[in-house]
């Protein structure tokens, strides 16, 4: 089972063809590193390691160090807190998390939850609550910490001993509106601000989004101390995963990022329980070298933390290196079965294995095998691998934390498959567990799953209460208050777009204008965070290159091929836009970093992201989820948008279906403008709404490449356009008694004008109505709907006042027909009403054709009419 490409250092003595030279080498070494200390000694291999790589010799290093802990006895630091008294208070947080979980589970049956994630999680929590994770107060910025999202009750277990959080909101653990209905408290499944906006303050239960977010996060703070904005020093951001969630490509996406920017604020620490949900996460292989190899190879600093202080004994009397070669020769599944089995077996399956491993298992007991830990439960091991990490510079850190997936569970749950399921337990299994951590509770009470708290003025709460004053406060805790940023006046920055005058120009054009001149505001100007993937120039914005830079945090260091022009490219160490290279969860993860400033910072910031529409909802939908959750506030910009607007790319960039997805997000504000003056108006408003008022929205607006005569925005319509839409035009005899009212939105409104002519011609009296949001005519429907069934009388949605009148009604978009269906229900009784839309693949053509192709044109929103009438 031996992995050769992973145990090198291992080989085989016997093969040697010279062992005695091999030995005056080693001893050579071994010389170097005793007289000249270990600086000599990397040099002298980084020596040899260059002269190896020649292409005769075809060596490289071996990425995978030997399975055992990166931090040697020798070199751990004295462990600062009272060990005893935070090994008791890890077990009365296993215990509450485990009696929460349980209790909802045994009354229900239907709720979920999980205790294995974080009885595995347990110690290397509770070492950074106890001597790491910095609270945010007026002193110090704090530090931000992503939580395993399947050890949340862990988290709320140690609010609970801390006061934050009471019996009864324990006892509404998954219950939400149960809770609310009894007057207290529930409390969410996984780490939800938007549930819990007072305590969490990252959402991590989708997997993978916290690992990207919390490097994007660290680099964020970067940008903001390079551009002066605010002090990050001191700072650190730590994210405890899992192993099996390393393999989600958000995950791994922007491991290079944060070792290119040296972001040394950065410390992860993965859980390696071994286990995913089903079983082994490499039951052929091991994922601690994995992901050593991953992570080294990605340039991160790799800290192994895999065997407790019970095993520095057995290492010391191991001068045959028994042990390391059994660790590297064991599988992960075998591991897995090893930690659900007794001291019994182990004794005769892993140091039964050969002579010296029997050896080295002589006088210890059945019971002292069962209990040696894996490093990631031992609290002394965990403190030094954290220390180690929070002082290292020049890389993020990882620590690759070997636990047992239900640790302390024994034969109810303890690295079984079925143990992440694993939500009830039998009175024995209690009395067990109770046992196993010596719990202060009888025999009554484990069997009641009651909770256990100490006395408020004990020595356990008070120690506890000391650790977090210590570090400045508690945590998780969110905290929304932030200045109010001024915004300035429309007509400073958007004149040209509100009094257009007939110019021809695009919106996506239009945008970029309006952004460069809020960019030259005082006040707002530097709180503006421009992002783009990598399209930069494809929507105008070289333009921002010189005016603001982009930001790089060493500067720049060559001179750009264009540097003669106008428009080439800059970086600067306090350049201002984020260009993020081609990765769209990298540009949205940067996007939530800036949107969410205000709470995580107490600095509010205004992002603006532009993108490929196609590439925004529909390529990271789960990371706009996210951000949502955390209550962000900025713009996404999804621009050349709409089926038949971006006309020869064809159907993987044709976007048909974002607004349909951004009108499932309840605090996405979804708008379609036609006109310029229509995406200025709300831009202001969006940012008035964010910014002034402080409200908890995000803004998605679409805009297109298609340039075309823009009119004047009169004020009076200003209302309508953030309502989601006005009447924009009235053609033909208003006496006529043939009758129609056309909706158009985005680049389809000027197709509906056009059929308004034709009609108006053939002596059709035609009002044109400018859809600017068709998602906020529905919640504005829905939301009167239910006043209405309320009983709340003489309320009428805003889509049964813009369409007061009579004649057939038709709806045109460039996209999908559910979009214009979805007000279908607020149409007034007696109008008939047709929509158009662009179901189906894209294809790549001219925009008439693909119009007249999806029949969104002009001439078949006049033939539906006609259609209507007969």
């Amino acid at each position: 089972m031996t992995d050769l490409s992973t145990t090198r250092f291992l080989a085989d003595l016997g093969g040697d063809p010279d062992p005695v030279e091999t030995a005056e080498w080693r001893d050579a070494f071994r010389a170097v590193v005793a007289t000249q200390g270990p600086a000599r000694a990397r040099f002298l291999l980084d020596q040899l390691s260059t002269l190896a790589r020649q292409p005769a010799i075809g060596w490289s290093p071996e990425l995978v160090t030997p399975y055992v802990n990166t931090v040697a006895v020798e070199e751990q630091p004295a462990f600062p807190g009272d060990l005893a008294m935070e090994e008791k208070l890890a077990s009365l947080m296993r215990w509450n998390a485990l009696a929460m979980v349980v209790r909802a589970n045994t009354a229900y049956g239907e709720l979920g939850g999980h205790i294995a994630s974080y009885a595995s999680a347990a110690d290397l929590f509770e070492v950074g609550f106890n001597h790491f994770f910095r609270a945010r107060n007026e002193r110090h910025g704090g530090d931000l910490v992503f939580f395993q999202p399947h050890s949340a009750p862990g988290v709320y277990a140690r609010a609970f001993l801390e006061g934050r959080l009471t019996e009864q909101d324990l006892a509404h653990y998954r219950q939400e509106i149960t809770a609310a209905d009894r007057g207290v408290r529930g409390l969410s499944s996984y780490p939800h601000p938007w549930l819990m906006p007072d305590f969490w303050q990252f959402p991590t239960g989708s997997m993978g989004l916290g690992p990207i977010s919390s490097i994007y996060q660290a680099r964020f703070m970067r940008y903001l101390a390079h551009r002066g904005l605010l002090d990050t020093s001191g700072r650190k951001v730590w994210g405890v995963f899992g192993d099996g969630e390393m393999d989600e490509p958000e995950s791994m996406s922007a491991l290079t990022l944060a070792s290119r920017e040296k972001l040394d604020n950065l410390v992860w620490v993965v859980n390696c329980n071994l286990q995913r949900l089903d079983g082994p996460v490499r039951g052929n292989g091991r994922i601690v070298d994995e992901l050593e190899k991953l992570f080294r190879g990605a340039g991160w600093n790799v800290i192994k933390l895999l065997w407790g202080s019970d095993w520095d004994g057995l290492f010391a009397r191991d001068t045959s290196q028994a042990l390391v070669r059994a660790f590297a020769e064991t599988v992960d599944g075998q591991m897995q079965t090893f930690a659900a089995k007794d001291g019994r077996f182990n004794r005769d399956n892993f140091f039964g294995q050969n002579e010296a491993l029997a050896r080295l298992a002589q006088g210890l007991t059945d019971e002292q095998i069962d209990r040696l830990k894996r490093g990631g439960h031992d609290l002394v091991k965990i403190h030094a691998a954290y220390e180690r990490a929070a002082r290292h510079r020049g890389q993020p850190t990882v620590i690759l934390a070997h636990t047992k997936k239900g640790y302390g569970m024994g034969a109810a749950g303890q690295g079984r498959m079925t143990t992440h399921s694993q939500k009830k337990l039998d009175e024995a299994a209690l009395l067990a567990f109770r046992d196993r951590f010596a719990l202060p509770l009888s025999d009554e009470q484990a069997k009641a799953l009651s909770f256990y708290k100490p006395a408020d003025d004990g020595p356990e709460l008070r120690y506890l209460h000391e650790r977090r004053q210590a570090l400045g406060g508690y945590l998780p805790r969110r905290e929304a208050k932030a200045p109010v940023l001024p915004v300035p006046a429309l007509a400073s920055y958007a004149a040209f777009a509100t009094q257009a005058g007939g110019k021809e120009m695009s919106t996506t054009m239009a945008f970029v204008r309006l952004l460069g001149n809020l960019l030259k505001d005082p006040q707002l100007g530097p709180r503006i965070v421009p992002i783009v993937a990598d399209e930069a120039r494809t929507f105008g914005m070289a333009n921002l290159f010189k005016q603001v830079g982009i930001y790089s945090s060493v500067g720049q260091k060559y001179e750009p091929e264009d540097i003669g022009s106008v428009l080439s490219y800059r970086e600067a160490l306090d350049g201002q836009i984020l260009e993020e290279g081609i990765s769209e969860a990298g540009a949205i993860a940067s996007w939530t970093a800036a949107a969410t400033s205000y709470s995580v910072h107490g600095l509010p910031m205004l992002p603006f992201y532009i993108y490929y529409s196609m590439f925004g909802f529909q390529r990271v939908g789960d990371a706009i989820w996210a951000a949502a959750d955390q209550r962000a506030r900025g713009f996404l910009l999804g621009a050349t948008s709409g089926r038949t607007t971006l006309a020869g790319e064809g159907l993987q960039h044709q976007d048909g279906s974002s607004h349909l997805v951004a009108a499932t997000i309840p605090n996405c504000k979804a708008y379609d403008p036609a006109f310029a003056g229509e995406m200025a108006v709300l831009v202001d408003h969006g940012m008035r709404e964010m910014l002034v008022e402080q409200r908890d929205v995000f803004y998605y607006l679409t805009l297109m490449n298609e340039n075309y005569a823009n009119p004047d925005l009169p004020e009076d319509v200003y209302p309508g356009v953030i309502r989601g839409g006005y009447r924009h035009a009235r053609f033909g005899d208003a006496g006529a008694t043939r009758r129609v009212t056309l909706l158009g939105s985005g680049a389809i409104l000027r197709e509906a004008l056009a059929a308004g002519r034709q009609l108006a011609d053939e002596g059709l009296a035609v009002d044109v109505i400018s859809v600017t949001s068709w998602s906020e005519l529905a919640r504005d429907g829905l939301a009167c709907e239910r006043r209405a069934m309320a009983g709340e009388g003489g309320v009428r949605p805003y889509v049964e006042q813009l369409l007061a009148g009579s004649g057939p009604v038709i709806a045109a978009s460039d996209y999908v027909r559910a979009v214009p269906e979805s007000i279908r229900a607020f149409v007034p009784a007696g109008r008939r009403y047709l929509t158009l839309g662009t179901d189906g693949f894209g294809r790549s053509d001219t925009r008439a054709a693909l119009r007249s192709f999806f029949r969104v044109d002009a001439a078949s929103i006049a033939a539906t009419a006609r259609f209507a009438l007969s």
